[in-house]
């Protein structure tokens, strides 16, 4: 008698389906010959040598124990100092940070720890593809508000207030934004801000991975930066995409203590701790790397550029991404949809994108590139879509 293994599997799992970004990624892996791949969300820059010599050097001086739980005291007055250099906000590294494994810990543990089967929690689409799993699996009900093209992807006030209900427990934003590259300002998020003066009882959680991958100004731009929201946003931030760090697997959030504490208690039970090497790596990170982050910036500009005018040649519409490193262009007129179109760019040019349908219904006619990738397999890349587009449109 074979066990009946889909009973014992819990439903709240069952029913989130497997990221689609893996699919492809993991399909291009399997294929033979060179691939080009602007799949994966990962910058490909090597981790700046200095934060290396810091983890090799955390090693040879014997750190290789757990650490507290909420993090190294000196990690967290790090990432304390950096946010009041960069976005001119204060919190207390005691207890107001909590050092995560990955901003995706940060995620989890916001939903665990706030929501209550039934809860509602907003989620601005296209956005992060563990948003709505999250919520999922902590047995909330995701609301979703669409954001487009044609309002370069920002969140708009008046779709903020028609999704707030009693029944909302918190919002999930980022920006800038994965897939679509949308930034918003601080004239943006104040016009926010005023929407959730009226709403005392809604928490925000700000997803800020990307915040120093603004090409506008090179500067962050938060909900976090307005002291009225100050005792109800949480951000969730990290080294993984600005740093170039994302095999040590190191984030943290930020909020008030109130709100942090419980989910330091979930930490605290399920993860322990960070590891020790990211987190003294982190020192060397936030507090000297600000100039390693500006060259990494001003590469992924020049690229962000390349794609955009690559797009353009291929006669694809594409909204002018100002974050991040993600193109998010419209294949609508190709008559396929998001699924087919790269499926058959993957099989026909060997390159890898992913579907804009997995990061929210709204995505669909539309695709995610990412320009985290070489200038070169950038250039091949473009002048393979344009082939690729052109073979399309003769049928």
């Amino acid at each position: 008698m074979s066990l009946d293994y889909d009973s014992k599997i819990s439903k709240a799992v069952q029913q989130v389906p497997p990221s689609a970004i893996r699919k492809f990624f993991d399909l291009a892996n399997e294929m033979k010959g060179h691939v080009i791949s602007l799949s994966i969300g990962e910058p490909d820059f090597v981790t700046p040598w200095t934060i290396r010599e810091a983890a090799i050097n955390s090693i040879i001086d014997g750190y290789t124990h757990y650490s507290p739980n909420s993090g190294y005291i000196d990690s967290r007055i790090a990432i304390v100092d950096y946010l009041k250099r960069r976005y001119g906000v204060s919190y207390d590294a005691k207890s107001e940070v909590l050092v995560t494994v990955g901003g995706s810990e940060g995620l989890d543990l916001a939903a665990r720890a706030l929501i209550n089967p039934g809860d509602e929690v907003i989620i601005v689409e296209p956005c992060f593809v563990a948003y709505k799993a999250t919520v999922e699996f902590a047995h909330g009900v995701p609301v979703i508000v669409s954001t487009k093209p044609e309002n370069d992807y920002k969140l708009k006030p008046e779709e903020l207030e028609a999704a707030i209900t009693d029944k909302t427990k918190y919002v999930i934003v980022g920006y800038p934004n994965n897939p679509t590259g949308a930034v918003m300002t601080l004239e943006d998020w104040a016009k926010i801000k005023d929407v959730l003066m009226r709403h005392p009882e809604v928490i925000v959680l700000s997803d800020e991975l990307y915040c120093e991958l603004n090409y506008l100004d090179g500067k962050p731009a938060s909900l976090t930066q307005f002291a009225e929201l100050r005792d109800r946003v949480i951000m969730v931030n990290g080294f993984s995409k600005s740093y170039a760090m994302t095999g040590f697997r190191v984030g943290y959030i930020a909020g008030p203590h109130e709100l942090v504490a419980p989910m330091i208690k979930i930490h605290q039970y399920c993860i322990m701790c960070a590891p020790s090497t990211s987190q003294l790596a982190v020192v060397e990170a936030a507090m000297n790397a600000d100039n390693e982050i500006k060259k990494m910036r001003d590469e992924y500009n020049h690229r962000r550029r390349v794609i955009v005018q690559g797009l353009k040649d291929a006669g694809l519409d594409c909204f002018t991404p100002y974050g991040a490193f993600y193109a998010f262009p419209s294949i609508k007129s190709t008559g396929l949809s998001s699924e087919e179109f790269c499926e058959r760019f993957l099989l026909e040019k060997h390159v890898a994108i992913v579907p804009g349908n997995a990061f929210g219904a709204c995505g669909e006619g539309f695709v995610r590139i990412s320009y985290a990738a070489s200038l070169e397999d950038i250039k091949e890349a473009m002048k393979l879509l344009k082939e690729f587009v052109e073979e399309l449109k003769k049928g």
